[in-house]
């Protein structure tokens, strides 16, 4: 996502502008900003992306607003991750194909659960 922050914990009145005009009174830069919002209702979901022109940038913006204080929370900032396929959940990550070597073999549990469920399987 180059050098994109993702800034979460907005309040929902929040708008690309208003965070324009922040980054502008802390002397960074943003090529774009983007305001996530329902595309049903329009109302903000909480959480923007800030495109930023060099790492450097990115990095200062980061440090800038995360944990910065907002009407009583916290904002959070830091590298935007890629988007998820809409069949991954939260927290999932996508598989890797078995190499040829491991094909058919079972890999030895890791702990005493594993292997208590290894055996039920």
């Amino acid at each position: 996502m180059g050098f994109t922050v993702y800034l979460g914990n907005l309040p929902t009145w929040v708008t690309a502008d208003d965070i324009q005009s922040w980054l502008t009174a802390e002397g960074l830069v943003a090529d774009s900003i983007k305001v996530i919002r329902n595309p049903e209702t329009q109302e903000s979901k909480g959480f923007a992306f800030i495109e930023a022109p060099n790492q450097e940038e990115m990095e200062a913006i980061i440090r800038r607003f995360d944990r910065a204080p907002l009407e009583g929370r916290l904002l959070r900032a830091n590298p935007a991750q890629p988007p998820r396929s809409k069949g991954q959940a939260k927290g999932e990550t996508k598989s890797r194909p078995e190499s040829k070597r491991s094909k058919g073999k079972r890999e030895e549990p890791k702990s005493a659960f594993a292997a208590q469920l290894a055996k039920v399987l």
